[in-house]
């Protein structure tokens, strides 16, 4: 039986310069599927290689070409370097520039409120440098899109057993302002932009890593939004982050919209809990209470952290 050393050679065996690798690390932390190691070469450059099953070459293609794009035009990230076929043709790898630093999550609660709100300021203006990257003509209707696999997963948790005090305010703040999605526009999203996805480097800049678990490449910008929904709630990095993506107040329209996609999300929450993540139940339930004291069980679409008066 080979060792694991062994393994990731094998599995390396294909990549170009290859044999430069002088240190091969796993990370075991992530929920995409895909194997990642920390990479060193004997010329000192430092990689994250992203090793998947070969099935999903189309996807991890796709992908990769829109990081390249998004690279291009500013966004603080990891950065693509190379593509490919390994291991016998059984995988696909990606190599992307490693980067040091601490996730936002853990990095965020230790600093002042003054850091945490520029830390957001520049997330936000990362999110919008993505949200330039348009959407190809001919896609459906954003409301269309959305609202089918909304109104499936809502179903679900109304069927799931669980029971949320403020659930049928949530469900009736969505058949209320669903008609605000109509002709949203669309554009190439990141798909899981949250605290955890964003890595604080040491000279403070805000860089962007795992682009890998999406539904779709396109969608509508607003929606990244949902993913505060995830976090550890930093009110005044998030609040930065809205300034930052808006260059300031933000329309009145999005707060809404927002309110929308942060209940509506925390109910499918739980009932993906309740059916595929059993041992996340409890808090995705908690999740959702929080969701209804932001918005005072749906009764002001402004979230009771959002900090308008703040200056740093």
């Amino acid at each position: 039986m080979k060792s694991n050393s062994e393994m990731i050679l094998s599995v390396c065996k294909d990549i170009p310069n290859h044999e430069s690798f002088i240190r091969i690390e796993a990370i075991n932390k992530g929920v995409s599927g895909d194997d990642k190691y920390y990479v060193e070469t004997a010329q000192g450059q430092r990689y994250l290689l992203r090793i998947s099953s070969i099935e999903f070459y189309k996807r991890k293609k796709a992908m990769y070409d829109m990081m390249g794009r998004a690279a291009s035009l500013g966004v603080s990230m990891s950065a693509p370097v190379d593509f490919g076929i390994c291991n016998s043709g059984k995988n696909v790898y990606q190599l992307l520039t490693w980067c040091d630093g601490e996730t936002a999550d853990v990095l965020l609660p230790k600093l002042s409120h003054a850091e945490q709100y520029e830390l957001g300021i520049k997330a936000g203006q990362n999110l919008r440098r993505i949200h330039s990257i348009p959407a190809p003509e001919g896609l459906e209707d954003w409301y269309d899109r959305f609202v089918s696999i909304n109104d499936e997963r809502l179903k679900a948790f109304f069927n799931c057993g669980v029971h949320i005090n403020g659930s049928e305010a949530i469900l009736a703040f969505y058949k209320e302002n669903r008609h605000l999605l109509l002709g949203r526009p669309q554009c190439f999203i990141h798909g899981d932009y949250h605290n955890d996805n964003l890595i604080i480097s040491p000279n403070r800049d805000v860089v962007v890593v795992d682009w890998d678990l999406i539904d779709s490449l396109y969608g509508d910008p607003w929606s990244e939004f949902n993913r505060i929904l995830l976090a550890n709630l930093v009110p005044h990095f998030t609040t930065g982050q809205i300034h930052g993506y808006f260059n300031g107040e933000p329309p009145e329209e999005f707060w809404r919209i927002l309110a929308l996609y942060l209940s509506t999300g925390a109910l499918v929450l739980v009932s993906w809990a309740v059916y595929v993540e059993p041992s996340y139940r409890d808090e995705s339930i908690q999740t959702a209470i929080n969701i209804m004291n932001w918005f005072d069980e749906m009764r002001n679409p402004v979230p009771n952290w959002y900090l308008r008066e703040f200056t740093p």
